[in-house]
């Protein structure tokens, strides 16, 4: 693989899917198919099936959504090695967005694919289980900056959960409190608010019954040293100690995915590329509103996957001044 000291791949999270998500790369590149098939065989059911044919109803229940999207970025990854002939440049950082941050430790060599998917097949039950015991929701609060948005939250007995970009911050808690934090906003000038088409209320107090199932699960799999350094969700900050990402993943689970510091880590740390690897391209528009002048490639389907052989050689006679 061509080397970079300036690339970082970074992996979506929950809410990335749709109906339909890596079909084209099963059926175009045979590394991709593996992936599927390992995953299938790993679970002992078709996730595959449920990825490219649905139903929606099925997909996006937390249990099945989360080796979803971990399984679809995979395959990505894969299939765009192939393309590029093995010449995607190596990344200098990885990082993840939520569910993502599973993915980026496939990618780093953390885990390997198996394990990681019964890790979070496990992690999406826990929750699930979670949101039934302690029932919520999550906000997407656009158009207020940070300190507004603690201020209703402390009225309103909800958490940040997401600081996405500037101007877009999600907030978690239970439907009430959560109606009452969208009239404060409301009263504040908020310019959009979106709910999320999440189960419960992740990243917030509300997961707590999933802790020590969680704390359970990740104790039960070999972490790896990483390959790459994860840039971690909760501090923005970089790992490269699997005893510090195990205890990072279940920080996160309570906490406050930290997407835009950990962006604007990255930049300062000198990348100047990422490519989003997986489903949808919601991480892509984040990264332009954080960094503008950060070059994005996105790596979501056959089309773009296609790509990554010519964007990939330009990009690399780029860096090697």
């Amino acid at each position: 693989m061509a080397a970079s000291s300036k690339v970082a791949y970074v992996f979506p999270g929950q809410g990335s899917q749709k109906v339909g998500m890596g079909a084209d790369i099963y059926a175009t590149y045979p590394s991709a198919r593996a992936v599927f098939e390992e995953v299938d065989d790993t679970l002992g059911f078709p996730l595959s099936r449920l990825c490219f044919e649905g139903p929606e109803e099925e997909l996006v229940k937390t249990v099945n959504v989360q080796p979803a999207v971990l399984t679809v970025s995979i395959a990505c990854l894969k299939a765009a090695q192939d393309a590029s002939g093995n010449n995607l440049p190596t990344p200098a950082l990885v990082a993840g967005h939520s569910l993502g941050e599973y993915t980026a430790l496939v990618a780093a060599g953390v885990l390997s694919l198996s394990d990681a998917v019964h890790l979070v097949r496990e992690r999406g039950r826990l929750m699930q289980e979670a949101s039934s015991k302690r029932p919520g929701g999550m906000l997407a609060i656009i158009g207020l900056n940070e300190k507004t948005i603690l201020g209703i939250c402390l009225e309103a007995d909800t958490r940040v959960s997401n600081i996405n970009s500037p101007g877009q911050i999600v907030i978690s808690g239970a439907e009430d409190n959560l109606a009452q934090a969208k009239r404060l906003a409301e009263a504040k000038g908020v310019r959009r608010v979106i709910p999320l088409k999440v189960s419960g209320a992740f990243h917030s107090h509300l997961m707590e019954p999933a802790v020590d199932g969680l704390t359970a699960a990740v104790s039960g799999f070999t972490f790896q040293k990483p390959s790459v350094p994860l840039v971690a969700n909760v501090t923005g900050e970089v790992l490269t100690d699997a005893k510090a990402i195990k205890q990072e993943l279940i920080d996160q689970l309570l906490n406050c995915v930290q997407w835009q510091r950990s962006i604007e880590n990255m930049t300062a740390a000198g990348i100047t590329t990422l490519f989003e690897i997986g489903p949808g391209q919601v991480l892509t528009g984040l990264i332009k509103r954080i960094s503008p002048g950060a070059q994005v490639f996105n790596i979501c389907d056959a089309e773009t996957v296609s790509k990554t052989g010519t964007e990939s050689v330009i990009f690399c006679i780029g860096v090697r001044y």
